[in-house]
């Protein structure tokens, strides 16, 4: 950190002041010309007017070039010391040459006037050297001074500060004020709009629930009537099955206690060779025709019922569940409608329990029907049993003679 300042400095340095080297080439080369000239003044005899003017002339030209060229400017106690040591080493050249030229036959006049030519080259720098120091400031007086600027400057950033940290409080409190002012119209615009949103909620709900309502007794009424309709035609149906039945059952017992009889006539009668097969053939063919068209016409009878019964139940399972869907989407609408879709319910009910009904008459007709050709199968059965009997008998007869 120390050698980045210490650089920056140098740098700064730089660009403010010329270069060392350089200064101290041209302060020597300054210092040799004037000599020079003293010198060759001296020797070659030159007034002492010329002698004294052209060194100070070279020592205020040398004050201006490093005043006004940047590359060869000095700090101001270092300008005035160079132009200082510059007049004295003038004065000692002057001297020098002034006792390498006396000898004891010159007169005293010609050394004071050496000397007074070397003491106004001294005089010119000890001069410059004042000016140039007294137009060098004091670090103490730039600090006092640099001190006071800052002070200045930092009591300017207070009261900018302060004015700032008022500005924002004056921000802060208009900031406040208008949300809270955006904050109660908001609230008033929401609650309007609310209120205007429920109002249309409930204009619409109610216009809504007439057009259902009017469905929902509408629908009622037709599912009443068709429910109706199903209850009337289930119970004709029942009676007719219930009619067809019974005249079923009847034919059923008569024909199983005619079977009997002749059963039991079949098993007591003893008749000559081949007068079973040859009377029973006929009768036992009509008896065959009987028995597959009364089973034929029994299955046909017991699938017409089923079918019908299997129609009937479709129809009232989809009753009921038609009235349970009406029962469940009005169930919030109004009393009425609760009303008409429980009628509609258990209509559909006694409609499941007729067919329930109708289904289980037909199943005892089935089975009164199985019984009935059972008792058929069974007398088939016998009179096949006689006529092998009588066959069997009728071999050994042939045999014997």
């Amino acid at each position: 950190m120390s050698e980045n300042i210490e650089a920056r400095q140098t740098q700064l340095s730089s660009q403010l002041l010329g270069l060392p080297l350089t200064n101290a080439l041209f302060f020597f080369s300054v210092v040799l010309l004037g000599s020079a000239y003293i010198v060759m003044a001296k020797l070659w005899g030159f007034t002492a007017t010329s002698v004294t003017f052209v060194p100070v002339t070279v020592m205020f030209a040398y004050a201006l070039l490093i005043g006004a060229a940047r590359s060869l400017r000095l700090r101001d106690d270092q300008s005035g010391d160079n132009l200082y040591y510059m007049g004295f080493l003038f004065t000692l050249t002057s001297l020098g040459v002034s006792l390498y030229q006396f000898n004891a036959n010159g007169a005293a006049e010609q050394i004071v006037q050496n000397f007074g030519v070397a003491i106004a080259s001294t005089i010119a720098g000890i001069a410059l050297r004042v000016f140039f120091n007294q137009m060098r400031r004091d670090p103490i007086e730039v600090e006092a001074t640099a001190r006071l600027e800052l002070a200045e400057a930092s009591r300017k950033v207070r009261r900018e500060l302060d004015y700032t940290i008022q500005e924002f409080s004056y921000f802060r409190r208009a900031a406040q004020q208008m949300i809270m002012d955006g904050f109660e119209e908001t609230k008033l615009k929401v609650d309007e709009v609310g209120q205007n949103l429920l109002s249309g909620l409930e204009d619409v709900t109610r216009k809504s629930a007439e057009p259902l309502e009017a469905a929902s007794r509408k629908s009622g009424m037709t599912v009443d009537e068709m429910t109706r309709r199903i209850v009337a035609s289930l119970e004709s149906s029942a009676l007719k099955l219930s009619d067809g039945s019974a005249q079923l059952s009847d034919s059923a017992t008569k024909v199983a206690e005619t079977l009997d009889v002749l059963s039991a006539k079949l098993s007591a009668m003893q008749t000559p060779e081949q007068i079973i097969e040859i009377k029973l053939t006929p009768v036992l063919q009509g008896v065959s025709r009987a028995v597959n068209s009364f089973g034929k016409s029994a299955d046909a009878q017991t699938s017409a019922i089923n079918q019908a019964v299997e129609g009937a139940r479709a129809a009232t399972e989809s009753a009921v569940s038609l009235a349970a869907s009406f029962h469940s989407q009005f169930a919030t609408v109004n009393a009425e409608s609760r009303a008409a879709a429980h009628d509609m319910r258990a209509a559909a009910e006694s409609a499941a329990g007729a067919a329930q009904a109708a289904s289980s008459t037909a199943a005892s007709s089935a089975s009164q029907t199985t019984t009935v050709l059972g008792k058929i199968d069974e007398i088939l059965r016998m009179i096949s049993g006689l006529s092998k009997r009588e066959k069997s008998d009728h071999a050994p007869s042939e045999q014997s003679p």
